[in-house]
């Protein structure tokens, strides 16, 4: 293990599919297996950092430019940074991965998929509903485009998998990558959820985002 187990693990997905969720899940993991963990969620960073930006393509890539900047920092310096963020272009997120990548910090791509009728079945404020029937324009992933990762090195499906299981299936690839220590004590390990998609029938209510 390198960089003091500092790494990005980038968590991308349309609003709604558990990114939230997942993040918080995945922190208290590492947490207790003794990492420094620190979450950029992509609401409190248009909040905070990103403050006055619109929707617009530019103001996106500005955004998620600005999310993988602070993730390379704290990466590098032996934090594990999780980041929750729709970042619906993949030309961005390739970009992201290169700043990241350049320190030699390990750059895990996550996507959580989920149907869009999943979607809109959790979207409590009907968002997705008033996009399908035209009613609001810009939607990512109705009217706006999201672009899948190509080879991301882990795939959720949040709309068929426990948030137990889902976060199993992630710290799996971070042991294997010798990024964590291995530990049976933890929360996720406990579940009994087998790392088989055939086991998960429980669908996620997971959080927007």
């Amino acid at each position: 293990m390198s960089n003091g187990n500092g790494f990005t693990l980038w968590l991308t997905g349309l609003s709604g599919a558990g990114k939230t969720t997942l993040a918080a899940e995945l922190m208290q993991e590492l947490r207790a297996r003794g990492l420094s963990v620190e979450v950029l969620d992509g609401d409190q960073v248009r909040t905070n950092l990103s403050k006055g930006l619109g929707f617009s393509k530019e103001d996106r890539d500005i955004n998620i430019r600005r999310i993988g900047y602070v993730c390379r920092l704290l990466s590098r310096n032996g934090v594990a940074a999780i980041a929750a963020a729709i970042s619906p272009y993949r030309d961005t997120r390739d970009e992201v991965r290169r700043m990241v990548e350049q320190d030699g910090v390990e750059f895990i791509e996550v996507f959580v998929s989920c149907s869009i009728d999943e979607l809109a079945a959790r979207d409590t404020k009907g968002l997705y509903q008033k996009a399908l029937a035209g009613e609001i324009s810009g939607f990512t992933g109705v009217d706006d485009p999201y672009e899948s990762p190509l080879a991301p090195d882990v795939v959720i499906e949040s709309d068929r998998e426990v948030v137990e299981f889902s976060t199993r299936k992630i710290i799996n690839e971070l042991e294997l990558r010798e990024l964590v220590p291995k530990s049976v004590q933890t929360s996720a390990s406990k579940a009994s959820v087998r790392a088989d998609p055939e086991a998960c029938d429980l669908v996620l209510a997971a959080s927007p985002r």
